[in-house]
């Protein structure tokens, strides 16, 4: 199929499901057969010929000047970015029509993608009571979920810094694939915790994320967080096997208490036919797993409450309209010059930052605090070091970071020789409605993240694969799914051991629509 008639069939869906509200910003239907049409003249054998892929709000697009980068904010309601993105202009050199913006949580901060600047997302799935109940996206990544679920882009990247990759694919339906840290480079992606960003892929098949994997995966010299090329030379050594009789851990860690029926059933339900094929189950214990969410939100809060101190109101984005917020006139003197920055700066960022936002830089600030830096900060990053260690206990490979060799703690009851994977679920409970979100503390809204978290504070790669809940039944209408029908387990491996978690999330997504 041409790549015009590919765009054409995403223009159609994205004029159908406008409500939505998947995107914070589209290029205009003629701009999109322009770009179908130069795709068309370059014939490409690529799997991404002539596709559609769109780029969560935080990453720069492939022609700045025609699209802005606000991270569904007011404060960079009219940003453009200075130059392209590196995963733009390496989607586009693969035959891909990159294009579009997809909406999100504001900054990246939320579970939700309930941005107070560019509108919540919302879900294409109904209720299962069947009610008239408008269901959560996930966040921060909803937008780019919901758009290729509905099939308005053929995929689209987002970030996932605790889960913002794979809790919205776990509630659309969809396959939300968080590489390895470092692998796929940050160059014209807009900080949130410098030290968790990882640009991700949100398709609807595991084959499909590993197709924009493989183009995307690479070094980039101008982001210091990539892999260099002696790191990446050693993962492609050491990780390049997957076993036909995969061991795979269950950390009892993951049968958290607040696991919905639903879940845990659809999890019982993929461990028994992967069982009857043959894999061996191997139950093991994460010990750390239970503070990590709590580190998470002391490092991440710190991270971002230096990253968005930049958004001042002086240099560039929103500026408060306040008659006191101006910018100090050099005739005044040194103490009123520092009050009027003040008011510039206050006033500016309470009223370009949504609750969320600024609630996180307060909390970051804090921690950061010489008075809170010892038993908050220095304290979440010690607990980091024992969620690492935990996961490097229990895989059969070695962390190729560490150059010790294989770090498997020798003798655990239960390990034996190390597990190939781990497999559990990406979120607790099925997708909220809306209204249960609004009425839900900050505490109760980050529990959202606990299953996932993990995997992000130890860098490892980890995939969400739909599958099937026992005794709910799909229904599917034009190719779009209509009705919770499953819930999203993901799959976790050793550091860079990316293609073999690629591998096995394609064995579960078979088995799932089972």
């Amino acid at each position: 199929m041409s790549a015009l008639r590919h765009v054409e069939h995403y223009i159609s869906r994205q004029q159908a499901h406008k409500q939505l509200n998947a995107f914070v910003s589209i290029p205009t239907a003629a701009m999109l057969r322009d770009a179908a049409t130069k795709a068309d003249s370059a014939p490409s054998s690529s799997p991404l010929h002539g596709r559609l892929i769109s780029l969560k709000d935080n990453i720069a697009p492939l022609h700045p000047s025609s699209e802005k980068t606000t991270c569904a904010s007011k404060v960079l309601h009219n940003y453009v970015s200075p130059y392209p993105s590196t995963v733009a202009k390496l989607l586009s050199h693969a035959g891909a029509v990159v294009a579009g913006k997809t909406n999100m949580d504001e900054f990246g901060m939320g579970s939700h993608s309930q941005s107070p600047h560019a509108g919540p997302v919302i879900s294409h799935l109904s209720a299962l009571s069947g009610a008239d109940a408008q269901l959560s996206a996930g966040g921060s990544s909803g937008g780019s979920a919901v758009a290729v679920a509905t099939g308005q882009c053929f995929a689209a990247l987002g970030t996932d810094t605790g889960g913002s990759v794979r809790l919205p694919a776990a509630w659309t339906g969809t396959v939300g694939f968080k590489p390895s840290y470092g692998r796929i480079s940050r160059w014209g992606v807009v900080d949130y915790a410098n030290s968790l960003d990882t640009v991700g892929v949100i398709s609807r098949t595991v084959s499909d994320s590993a197709s924009i994997f493989r183009v995307l995966d690479g070094h980039d010299p101008r982001d210091p967080t990539s892999l260099n090329p002696k790191t990446r030379s050693r993962i492609a050594q050491t990780c390049t096997r997957v076993h036909p009789a995969l061991r795979i851990g269950v950390p009892h860690e993951w049968n958290l208490s607040a696991l919905s029926p639903s879940v845990r059933a659809a999890w019982i339900h993929i461990l028994t036919l992967l069982q009857r094929a043959g894999h061996v189950l191997v139950p093991i214990s994460l010990p750390s797993t239970s503070l990590a969410l709590g580190a998470y939100y002391i490092l991440a809060p710190a991270e971002a409450s230096s990253n968005l101190a930049r958004y001042d109101g002086v240099r560039y984005g929103y500026r408060s309209d306040s008659p006191d917020a101006r910018i100090p006139s050099s005739t005044l003197s040194a103490k009123e010059a520092k009050e009027a920055e003040e008011v510039l700066y206050s006033a500016t960022r309470t009223a370009a930052f949504g609750p969320e936002v600024r609630r996180r830089i307060l909390l970051g600030t804090y921690t950061l605090s010489s008075a809170a830096m010892q038993n908050y900060f220095v304290a979440a990053q010690r607990v980091r070091r024992a969620v690492q260690r935990d996961f490097d206990s229990v895989f059969a490979l070695p962390n190729v970071l560490l150059q010790s060799g294989n770090s498997k703690a020798e003798g655990k009851e239960g390990i034996g020789e190390g597990v190939d994977v781990l497999l559990g679920p990406t979120a607790p409970t099925l997708p909220p409605t809306l209204e249960e979100v609004k009425g839900r503390s900050a505490m109760e809204a980050y529990t959202a993240d606990a299953l996932t978290v993990p995997a992000s504070l130890a860098g490892l790669p980890a995939v969400s694969v739909p599958v099937k809940v026992p005794g709910l039944e799909r229904l599917v209408e034009d190719g779009i799914d209509r009705r919770v029908w499953s819930a999203g387990m993901q799959v976790v491996g050793q550091f860079g051991d990316d293609e073999s978690v690629l591998e096995v999330a394609r064995l579960v997504e078979e088995m799932g629509q089972r």
